[in-house]
């Protein structure tokens, strides 16, 4: 009676003690035709049995629809496997024990076997007198013809449900296709995973262990960790759980029911399954032997063809997206070393304050060339930010190499004019294999007469922005091509400003004032507004002001920023 084909094959047909008019119908067909005052569509669960078709009984039982097995006679139905016909259930030595008789008034009884496609018997349909009764042939025949209907019945139910099932199972392959493509790490990937599998009839537990060393590392999803995660974080390679198993031997293993996990597997297995109340597994090994993926049921559970090949297909979708985290993690480290070794330590400038903010995009798969710089001259102090075109590791060494360049011109030229720095650098550009181009302000800022001053060439880059005091925030304008490297581009000019004490100059690139479906113009003013409100404050906390939200607002461009604030005049 708990065979878990036949218990899946009664909850595919989709009834329980609710009242069901197909099966009611068959319960007054059989009342009709056999002349008998009960007649019941009753169905065997592991401890009850319960009546969606029903006629002609009453009291309690009959609100409920539902008896327990001491009042089965159709348990012994599905036992043997064939009809029960008695005349007077009181004589015989198999049921006149049974509670139905005094609490049901079950006399006369006669019940057949109600099947599924593949023979299992799921219940009864049957016929009840409250007093002895021979049972004629042309009743049996007709009860036995009205039982193949029901059963039909049945069995179109459940084939009604597989297919509904199949084509829940492709639309899942479909949405683990897209969904799981986009995981950011092991984590989110495991977030998505258990998200894909939610609703009363997927697997209560999804786990995803991947393979480190000799053994297998347990991926936990923070927002959802469940009590065995954390005690067994991790399984040696020969241990005795059926994740285990599937590593080692690289084939799937399905663990139908407890029985099983406790006739194959360790103590240790049992304990953990059981603390998180389930009894059945199905374990995937990912190709390439990345590690292995388990779907676990709090019940016994049958495994159709269709589902496990759906589910195989996820394992391998959830390897190409370990492969690719990976992938991206250790190039993303590479580039982040890299483009932290180019973000400049500000050199210390008496008379001046200054600051600078990095943020990577929020995207894993990005990484950007922007950068900025400060390095001290004998009589002044060269800035400069920038973006190279494109977000990949290519982007962040073009980075270095341009900054680095830009510097070695800078040096080179007496004047150390800004506009001949970038000059040499689109003249480089020209001729080396750099890319698609890049965008900066590099300026230099003089010590003169008590001042300070500012000159600065813009190459297609974000204006400054300049707060003095008693006049506000104002861009500093002047704009030229980007760095593309056109040998007929024309000039490139040099700007200059006074900067009067308590002046704070912002430099920075697009990612701080791009926002997607918000006008550039908007963020840039918007920035200005911070920049007005904030500009005696420390410079932490104007860089602060400035970046906040922008950890919460999905970014596909880094951020880079270099604040200075005169603090004294120059001499």
């Amino acid at each position: 009676m708990r065979d878990p084909g036949r218990l899946e094959a009664l909850r595919l047909a989709g009834l329980t003690s609710a009242a069901d008019p197909g099966m009611d119908r068959f319960a007054r067909l059989v009342s009709r035709l056999l002349r008998v005052p009960v007649s019941l569509v009753s169905l065997l669960e592991p401890d009850r049995q319960v009546f969606p078709g029903m006629v002609g009984m009453s009291g309690p039982w009959a609100d409920r629809r539902e008896t327990p097995l001491s009042h089965s006679f159709c348990q012994h139905v599905v036992a043997d496997g064939g009809p029960l016909v008695l005349s007077d259930t009181r004589a015989h030595p198999r049921t006149c024990a049974s509670l139905a008789i005094p609490d049901l008034r079950v006399v006369a009884y006669a019940g057949m076997p109600l099947t599924d496609a593949d023979g299992r018997v799921l219940g009864s349909l049957c016929a009840i007198d409250h007093h002895p009764r021979e049972w004629t042939a042309d009743e049996l025949h007709d009860l036995e013809d009205l039982t193949a209907a029901c059963s039909m019945e049945l069995r179109l139910r459940i084939a009604t449900e597989l297919i509904q099932r199949d084509r829940d199972h492709a639309g899942l392959l479909l949405r683990a296709s897209v969904e799981l493509a986009r995981a950011l790490d092991p984590t989110d990937l495991v977030r998505r995973l258990r998200q894909l599998f939610k609703g009363p009839a997927e697997p209560a537990f999804v786990g995803l262990l991947l393979a480190d060393g000799e053994g297998l590392w347990r991926v936990v999803d923070p927002d959802d960790v469940r009590p065995a995660e954390s005690a067994i974080d991790r399984l040696d390679r020969d241990a005795a759980f059926p994740s285990a198993l599937a590593m080692r031997e690289q084939r799937t293993v399905f663990v139908p029911d407890r029985a099983t996990l406790v006739a194959g597997f360790g103590p240790e297995a049992v304990a953990g399954y059981d603390s998180l109340g389930l009894q059945s597994a199905l374990c995937v090994p990912l190709p390439d032997a990345h590690g292995v993926l388990t779907w676990c049921w709090t019940r016994p559970h049958v495994m159709a063809p269709t589902e496990e090949a759906v589910l195989t297909s996820v394992a391998g979708y959830v390897s190409q997206a370990v492969e690719r985290t990976r992938f991206v993690a250790n190039r993303l480290s590479t580039a982040e070393q890299l483009q932290a070794a180019m973000l400049t330590e500000l050199p210390d400038v008496p008379g001046l304050d200054m600051a600078a903010l990095y943020l990577p995009a929020a995207d894993q798969d990005m990484v950007g060339g922007d950068w900025y710089d400060a390095y001290p001259l004998p009589t002044s102090l060269m800035i400069s930010i920038g973006d190279v075109i494109g977000h990949d590791v290519r982007a962040a060494a073009v980075m270095g190499q341009i900054r680095s360049m830009l510097r070695q011109a800078s040096l080179d030229d007496p004047a150390h004019s800004p506009a001949a720095a970038l000059h040499a650098i689109d003249q480089a550009i020209d001729v080396l294999p750099l890319g698609a181009g890049a965008t900066a302000v590099h300026a230099r800022l003089d010590r003169d007469a008590g001042r300070w001053s500012l000159t600065w060439s813009n190459a297609g880059h974000p204006p400054p922005l300049l707060h003095t005091p008693g006049s506000g925030v104002a861009p500093l304008y002047g704009h030229d091509l980007l760095l593309l490297g056109l040998p007929d581009a024309p000039p490139r000019e040099d700007h200059t400003q006074d900067l009067p004490p308590g002046s704070v100059l912002l430099l920075y690139t697009d990612g701080l004032v791009e926002r997607r479906d918000e006008d550039i113009d908007a963020c840039t003013a918007h920035t200005a507004a911070v920049l007005a409100d904030h500009a005696d404050q420390p410079l932490p906390l104007l860089l602060q002001a400035l970046s906040a939200g922008l950890a919460e607002i999905p970014h596909r461009d880094d951020v880079a920023v270099l604040v200075i604030r005169v603090t004294q005049p120059g001499g």
